[in-house]
């Protein structure tokens, strides 16, 4: 790939990842016939249809983006004959174990080797305080998990660390719980369940930094449209924003106040980012996105932010390579658990080719605008949000850069390699 100056041109981005993956567990638990389009057709989505299926869920694939889903119910799944197997998917083990807690039944579900090495601790302690009985390995925080469900009580639970995923899990597992239960933020994560949720009809309040789910008896269909992902969607924003003259539109994408974090930042570096056509679908916001590319300047990223765009910080890093300046990110230590250590990982790839930074224990600094090397290698560790930074980096510096592993990106974004191409020949 060569730079050739600024880009022109529409790009579409698949449908979001955590709508999709929401979608169908909120569905499954509906009695009758939900409707989703827009689903994302991914590794990782397609594990959570995976487990709802071992579950006893019927879900006809419509079409590659539309699933039709028959909800048994909320107390109606079956136990499954197997061992669950969640692949890569985070969302998949830790927002299912809600729903799986409940069940008066065992369930075993494990993951891949990426997925066998990330913390569960995060949603065992709360979970087994509500009454769940979830063993695993290295005392119970590590998968494979064994998860022996049944009947919940209602707790108050403060988080130490902002989480969409635990808080989403507490959330499903409250709808079956004996009293209501009340999940604290330290800091607001994304409310994507929440939305979808009051959008079925269950009675979930926010409260300040507390959210509350009521139990309910039951959930009607849903009926509903994800947007476009805006964690894909921000390694074009970036590729477009670090090239002077560009100008993208990228249409349908969803911009829920709780993930534009990234987009934020970029404006704040100099990009010129706008939101147009702007609507409500499904209960979430979305725009079409329009960037204009300008020099780049570096910025400090605090850690009341994160939350706001923490899939977005590799994305962000590739454009602080190339901005004027020294760009500092803080807070972000839940990076160091996610697919890969991806702090360690953007860190380790942006040195090998000669791009100045360091990282902290809970975040990375990156100074530029630099001039990478040429012919270099860097390892993606299995993670896709990883291999298509440093290949976002590599189309705008138009130095060519071999990525090892970039079959991960398919857990998310099913032929952005492609796209990309097509930008940037």
């Amino acid at each position: 790939m060569k730079r050739t100056g600024g880009l022109e041109g529409t790009v579409g981005v698949p449908g979001d990842k955590s709508i999709s993956h929401r979608s169908v567990l909120l569905a499954s638990l509906a009695g009758g016939e939900s409707r989703i389009r827009g689903f994302l057709s991914a590794e990782d989505t397609r594990r959570t249809v995976t487990m709802m299926r071992a579950l006893g869920v019927s879900i006809e694939e419509r079409s590659a983006t539309e699933l039709r889903i028959e909800g048994p119910g909320m107390r109606r799944f079956s136990e499954p004959g197997d061992v669950i197997d969640a692949g890569n998917s985070g969302t998949t083990i830790r927002i299912g174990a809600g729903l799986l807690a409940a069940q008066p039944f065992v369930t075993f579900i494990t993951g891949d080797p990426y997925l066998r090495r990330r913390p569960m601790g995060r949603i065992v302690l709360p979970l087994s305080r509500m009454g769940a009985r979830i063993t695993g390995r290295r005392d119970d925080t590590f998968p494979p998990l064994c998860i022996r469900g049944g009947t919940l009580q209602g707790i108050r639970y403060e988080m130490p660390v902002a989480s969409a995923q635990v808080k989403s899990c507490l959330l499903l597992a409250g709808l079956h719980a004996d009293s209501p239960v009340t999940v604290v933020e330290p800091l607001p994560s994304r409310d994507h369940t929440e939305r979808m949720l009051s959008a079925m009809g269950a009675r979930v309040i926010r409260d300040g930094d507390g959210i509350t789910v009521h139990p309910a008896e039951a959930l009607p269909p849903l009926t509903m449209q994800a947007p476009g992902d805006i964690s894909s969607a921000a390694f074009f924003l970036v590729l477009a924003a670090c090239l002077p003259g560009s100008r993208l539109r990228i249409p349908g994408v969803g911009v829920n106040p709780g993930r534009t974090g990234a987009v934020e930042v970029l404006r704040r570096m100099g990009a010129e980012i706008t939101f147009e056509s702007v609507r409500e679908e499904g209960g979430e916001p979305v725009a079409d996105l329009v960037v204009r590319g300008r020099e780049l300047v570096g910025t400090e990223v605090e850690p009341a932010e994160i939350p706001s765009l923490i899939d977005e910080v590799p994305a962000i890093c590739a454009a602080a390579a190339l901005a004027r300046g020294r760009t500092e990110i803080r807070g972000a230590q839940e990076l160091r658990v996610k697919e890969s250590d991806r702090i360690g990982a953007m860190r380790s790839s942006l040195s090998r080719l000669g791009v100045p930074c360091g990282e902290t224990p809970d975040g990375i600094w990156v100074e530029g605008p630099a001039r990478l090397r040429e012919g270099e290698t860097c390892d993606s560790g299995g993670d896709h949000r990883i291999a298509m930074s440093i290949l976002v980096l590599s189309a705008a510096s138009g130095v060519p850069v071999k990525v090892s592993d970039t079959s991960c990106i398919a857990t998310s974004f099913p032929g952005f390699e492609e796209r990309l191409g097509e930008l940037v020949r």
